[in-house]
């Protein structure tokens, strides 16, 4: 038990020979004890009432899908039984009921085990900002441990718990994660329920997850992606599922200008080494101008934004002032400088850039940025409580503002052992897509668990073949993954299921018109045809019919017959369309016939 790692596997993996949850509660609160890092948890539950839930599962329930696991929650998330306190002993409140994502998790068999320490009011990124002692950085204890969400990210980084949640406004959910070689998934803004939480900018604010692997923490955020009427800015929204990567991904990272690592060498060659494992994963790299995002970013503090944070606890900073700390009084005291005409010019600006990077994203699949610049040490806080926490945000201060949704994942360590990560990033409703680039990633990197020192362990093999209720689509063309179409699949949140080939009686025609230039397929006489290469992804029925009705002709969709003996639903042209066509079967595919184009 002292060696068992909290990852879902292993710890499916020792249920399943004779384990008992009641054994790994108890192993969790001597872990904790161990730990000795009393800025970790704000509060706990209490191990009497943590092993009475252990032992009230009862025997294995497979319609509890995270039985036995125990998590963590954000002590500005409430967990009935406990006192939210959001890092203000002053601002504690006891709520009656679990914040709505808590309730989905404790539903579904997870165990609470108590709050963690943060930035006060979630306003931070280093994690220091806090009354009751920061917790230590899992790797050095004179780094930060990275916020707001700092006790959170230290407890799944020690192995403490299975994971746990983070709230990410700004980059909460993201900088720990980073600092501490750990996953954070934060996701499409309204995908989970912010009810129950104390807002930092409600507009911006969500839920995040920190966990110590990608399909762990995709797992999880599936469980609380559930829709809640009662919160106004929740969004109806179907998480999808992790997948084999795509063929050939398109990923952009930052140009030249646009990577700041704030002068340390050992930040920017990890970051460039990340870059070339995804090349070897078949990434086609592309670099883009950063300025956009930077501008965007530079709304959210040095905008009308910060008014957001003083409504949000308004009543209690006007009345109790002096109950904050001085740096996030300051902070959130700044929104007295701007006006109602301010805020409307902020968001006819941010509407503006918004409508600039839009274009970005028909070209790719994500944006690779470094989760952090570098690691700032606590010494430099005291000398300048602000800087050194502006510069963790530069790559994660923009993404709410643009609505995209992020995924922090652990990359190989820095030449000195300290860990480094990348944050993959793209539209609202990529979180699927993010999650098996990202677990691609990780896989190849297989860094150790947190800072467990255990062994990372590969997922078992992606499902190749549609789920339940989705339907496979075979393409040939400008819709394959990196081609000029593939966005018209990926912004419908299609998932790549596999490659492969036709029966060898089809003919490939390249189609006059365009840009962008599309092939026709062909069925046509045994013996006298071609096996052709292909993908296959699969839709729900909802986004296949938006798909059928953007087909023009003389293109159209009828059935495929794939060598591995699968009929997927597939494109078909007039074979009228053909005869003013260049047969370009020989080539076995339009990626190869493309390519031969520029030769």
């Amino acid at each position: 038990m002292a060696e068992l790692s909290l990852d879902f596997t292993s710890l499916r993996r020792a249920y399943a020979s004779g384990t008992s949850p009641i054994a790994v509660i108890q192993m969790v609160y001597a872990r904790i004890a161990a730990a000795n890092d009393p800025g970790i948890f704000i509060s706990l539950v209490a191990e009497a009432t943590a092993l009475a839930q252990a032992t009230a599962l009862g025997r294995h329930d497979p319609k509890k899908p995270l039985w036995g696991i125990p998590f963590a929650i954000k002590d500005n998330i409430d967990l009935a039984g406990l006192a939210t306190t959001a890092s203000c002993p002053e601002f504690a409140y006891w709520p009656q009921e679990h914040a709505f994502a808590v309730a989905q998790l404790i539903a579904a068999g997870a165990i609470p085990i108590g709050k963690t320490n943060l930035d006060q009011f979630a306003t931070g990124l280093v994690g220091v900002r806090t009354p009751y002692g920061a917790p230590r950085n899992a790797f050095d204890a004179g780094m930060v441990p990275g916020g707001s969400s700092s006790g959170s990210a230290i407890a799944v980084a020690r192995g403490l718990v299975s994971f746990a949640l983070g709230t990410d406004t700004a980059g909460s959910g993201r900088v720990p994660a980073g600092l501490n070689n750990l996953v954070g998934l934060k996701p499409t803004l309204g995908a989970i329920s912010t009810r129950g939480v104390v807002p930092a900018c409600r507009t911006l604010d969500c839920v995040s997850v920190f966990a110590l692997t990608v399909d762990d923490a995709f797992e999880v955020f599936s469980e609380i992606a559930r829709y809640d009427s009662a919160d106004a800015y929740a969004r109806r929204f179907a998480p999808g599922r992790i997948g084999p990567l795509t063929p050939a991904p398109r990923i952009a990272i930052p140009s030249a200008g646009g990577r700041v690592f704030g002068g340390d060498s050992k930040s920017e060659k990890a970051f460039l080494a990340a870059v070339e494992d995804m090349r070897a994963l078949g990434a086609d790299i592309c670099e883009i101008d950063m300025a956009p995002f930077f501008e965007t970013a530079r709304l959210l503090y040095q905008g009308p934004w910060i008014a957001e944070r003083y409504e949000a606890i308004r009543a209690f900073i006007s009345t109790r002032p002096e109950t904050l700390l001085d740096v996030t009084r300051t902070i959130i005291g700044g929104a007295e400088r701007f006006s109602a005409a301010d805020c409307f010019a902020a968001l006819y600006r941010l509407a503006a850039l918004k409508r600039e990077t839009q274009a970005l994203w028909r070209d790719i699949d994500a944006l690779m940025v470094p989760t952090y610049p570098r690691p700032p040490r606590v010494a430099e806080l005291a000398a300048d409580p602000i800087g050194p926490n502006s510069e963790l945000g530069v790559y994660t201060n923009f993404v709410n503002l643009l609505d995209l949704c992020a995924l922090a994942t652990p990359t190989r360590f820095r030449d000195d052992g300290f860990p480094n990560g990348v944050t993959f990033l793209a539209p609202a409703g990529s979180d699927a897509r993010l999650a098996s680039i990202g677990a691609a990633l990780q896989t190849r990197c297989a860094m150790p668990l947190g800072a467990t020192g255990l062994a990372f362990a590969p997922p078992p093999p992606r499902l190749t073949v549609a789920a339940s209720g989705e339907i496979e689509l075979a393409v040939v063309g400008a819709h394959l993954s990196g081609m000029a179409l593939n966005h018209e699949l990926t912004s419908r949140g299609a998932r790549f299921l596999r490659v492969g080939k036709t029966t060898p009686d089809y003919r490939l025609f390249a189609l006059p018109g365009g840009p962008p230039r599309r092939p026709g397929l062909l069925r046509v006489a045994d013996g006298a045809g071609y096996a052709i290469d292909t993908e296959v992804w699969a839709l729900t029925p909802e986004t296949f019919g938006s798909f059928v009705a953007s087909v023009p002709a003389p293109l159209g969709i009828g059935v495929s017959r794939l060598a591995d003996g699968t009929r997927p639903k597939g494109f078909i042209v007039e074979s009228e369309a053909t005869h003013a066509a260049e047969d370009i079967s020989r080539w076995g595919g339009w990626r190869a016939y493309i390519a031969s184009l520029s030769t």
